[in-house]
């Protein structure tokens, strides 16, 4: 990283001077941060004249393209940030961002009119995935509380969909299968799998030339400084998951006294030493975890999908499928590389639990259908899915140091493998890029906030949350002074706000709505377990909430 700065409330009051500086100067500003030199006052300057433009600028909302309005509830703009914030009179790129406006009706009393609190910002996390559906959100019972209040605001950062897209390589190439998924590979893999992260970094560095070191998380941050300005909004209301916990973070420390409201759910643990290598090896562990206990949800429902009585049982035909797939891809698509990617999406999310048993089960028996239903490469798909993998490995290997010699993983994920085989190695090739990065590495913020410098925030994490373990919770809420944190206890969901755990969402409601948080922790009973039927198909609920659940966050390994 070029520089960093922890900004306290106090600093963060010199920006208005910052922004009348000398577009070149790199000295101080009286009452700025001492230390804050050189590149760091360039950024931080460029992010003050680049949200005053905004401000005057404002967002033309308009219709939405392809569709995404949902029935003309959403209006869709964008606006302008600067590529490199040291240089926010350089290259500019446009962020695409969606709204739906506060309701103002209350849902437990039609004769109230609800008062505007201003604008709320999501981000589902990734990164490298897109919010700009979020304002649809609204339409849902668990949300409308908060639709009447506030306008639901949505965005694609930097590099997602049209807010200046990455690409790493041909999206037709993208989906190429089927592919194996060996939990204890061979030397010889691994050397094929050091080949194709090396040419897939190549790829990103060839595709975004010189532009590829500033999709990063601070970066991220500045941006939603922007965009708070062009929303006409004096202070932040934003909720992020997943990532968008790491990045919204960032912005806490950076700007703190920009900071209304803030809900971090399902928290990254922003650690700079965790930062991203060692957070991908905690994460690995903590599936095992998860698959466990997708594992013995299968085997107590046993009379329903026959794969086992016991947890290894299950742990056995999941095996047997995979050498089946192995010897004989599913409808020529599915091999045991797909068949990983689609049960690793029960490790984040335990909806997807019965349509997953029901499909091993199935193909078990001889219907390869379902399995190829819920595993096979949406070809359709193939250049979103591109980009967010593209958007995910710039921005993880932008941020911080990675180890560079193959050596250091191999030795931590064949010792981590032993204890942890389900997810370990997949998550070793979808980050092996980043041992063969082009671009500049920086240094992660030490993100800290002490008392009276931030207003207090919401923290939400599920206790047994894979992608995000709860030590994440844990530690950003150490970090963040005056935060208070909900657990939903003995459970994995991965994103938890508006979902079916009432406790959860009534501590979400008191806090946007009244500003008004539990003491310091507080705990919430686990939602219940899903029930063991067959969907016929998502129903439009649920294709709802899976357009907030950030696909991103799931690190399926097409490369």
């Amino acid at each position: 990283m070029r520089a960093a700065a922890v900004l306290t409330a106090a600093g963060s009051l010199v920006l208005t001077s910052l922004a009348a500086a000398p577009a070149g100067s790199t000295g101080t500003v009286a009452g700025a941060p001492s230390g804050l030199r050189g590149p760091a006052f360039a950024e931080l300057r460029g992010t003050v004249v680049a949200a005053e433009r905004a401000r005057a600028a404002g967002i033309d909302f308009g219709r939405c393209a392809d569709g995404q309005d949902g029935h003309g509830s959403m209006e869709c703009g964008t606006v302008s940030v600067p590529l490199d914030y040291a240089h926010p009179d350089g290259k500019q790129i446009r962020l695409t961002v969606s709204r739906a406006r506060a309701t103002h009706k209350d849902p437990r009393n039609s004769k109230r009119k609800v008062p505007r609190q201003g604008a709320l910002v999501y981000n589902p996390g990734g990164p490298g995935a897109s919010g700009m559906f979020f304002p649809r959100i609204g339409a849902l019972p668990e949300w409308k509380r908060v639709a009447a209040a506030y306008d639901l605001v949505g965005y694609a950062p930097r590099g997602v969909g049209r807010s200046a897209p990455l690409s790493c390589e041909d999206p037709k190439r993208f989906f190429e299968g089927p592919s194996a998924a060996p939990t204890h590979p061979s030397e010889a893999y691994k050397k094929q799998r050091i080949a194709r992260a090396r040419a897939y970094a190549q790829g990103c560095a060839r595709r975004a030339g010189s532009d590829l070191r500033y999709y990063n998380s601070l970066n991220n941050a500045r941006d939603l400084d922007v965009l708070r300005a062009a929303l006409g909004e004096e202070k932040l209301t934003f909720m992020g998951a997943s990532y968008g916990t790491y990045f919204g973070a960032l912005y806490a420390a950076l700007f703190p006294s920009h900071v209304r409201r803030m809900v971090f759910d399902s928290a990254v643990n922003p650690d700079p030493e965790q930062i991203w290598y060692r957070n991908n090896l905690n994460q690995s562990a903590a599936f095992e975890g998860r698959w466990a206990d997708f594992r013995e949800w299968v085997a107590r429902h046993d009379d329903v999908y026959g794969l086992g009585r016991t947890a290894d049982e299950v742990q056995s035909h999941y095996e047997k499928a995979r050498a089946r797939l192995a010897a004989e891809p599913a409808g020529g698509k599915v091999g045991p590389g797909q068949l990983q990617d689609a049960f690793l999406t029960a490790g984040y999310y335990d909806d997807y639990w019965p349509r997953s048993a029901q499909a091993l089960s199935a193909y078990l028996k001889g219907d390869p259908k379902p399995l190829v239903e819920l595993a096979a490469p949406y070809q359709a798909g193939a250049a979103e899915a591109e980009n967010g993998s593209a958007v995910y490995t710039a921005v993880e290997c932008n941020d911080a140091p990675w180890p560079t010699d193959f050596r250091v993983w191999d030795r931590d994920n064949t010792r981590l493998a032993r204890v942890a085989p389900f997810e370990t190695w997949g998550n070793v090739w979808m980050n092996l890029p980043c041992a063969y990065w082009p671009a500049p590495r920086q240094r992660p913020l030490d993100v800290r906030t002490g008392p009276g410098e931030l207003p207090p925030t919401l923290i939400l994490a599920a206790e047994r949350d894979a992608a995000a373990p709860y030590d994440g919770a844990l530690e950003l809420h150490r970090r963040l002074s005056g935060s208070a944190l909900v657990t939903e206890r003995d459970s994995g969901a991965h994103g938890i706000a508006g979902g079916p755990n009432r406790c959860v969402n009534a501590h979400v409601d008191a806090y946007l709505l009244e500003g008004r948080l539990p003491q310091r922790r507080a705990a919430c009973s686990p939602h219940p377990e899903p029930q063991p039927i067959t969907p016929a198909g998502a129903s439009g609920r649920e294709t709802l909430r899976e357009s907030l659940k950030g696909k991103a966050d799931r690190h399926p390994d097409p490369r």
